[in-house]
């Protein structure tokens, strides 16, 4: 039985960005059943519409600076900082200015894959 998994080496200049809403695009940077790793570039103003879903995810803010929603708690967040979302929690954000957020998902977001 073939198991759903990444390659080992996921080069940023061989993935191409995939639409993820108006002012913003992702990669995905590796994954199996368990964890995936997710890098979201959002322009200036793009929103992350709220949504929920039933996987733990963590964000990393690798540049820029935004305004997150958990679960109703407004936190502005910037490069450094990091974002604990539980699962189910209803979450969303602003950008406020241009960046890079790093989402990690446990188990990995099947609806991210291709079909």
């Amino acid at each position: 039985m073939k198991k759903t998994r990444s390659n080992t080496f996921i080069l940023e200049k061989e993935i191409a960005w995939e639409p993820a809403g108006e002012g913003v695009v992702r990669q995905i940077m590796g994954y199996d059943g368990q964890v995936m790793l997710v890098k979201v570039k959002f322009e200036q103003g793009a929103i992350g519409t709220p949504h929920t879903h039933y996987h733990t995810q963590t964000t990393y803010v690798a540049s820029g600076k935004f305004e997150f929603t958990v679960n109703g708690e407004k936190q502005i967040v910037e490069t450094g900082d990091g974002v604990y979302i539980e699962p189910d929690a209803e979450h969303g954000c602003v950008c406020l200015e241009a960046g890079i957020l790093i989402d990690c998902f446990s188990p990995m977001r099947a609806d991210f894959l291709k079909r």
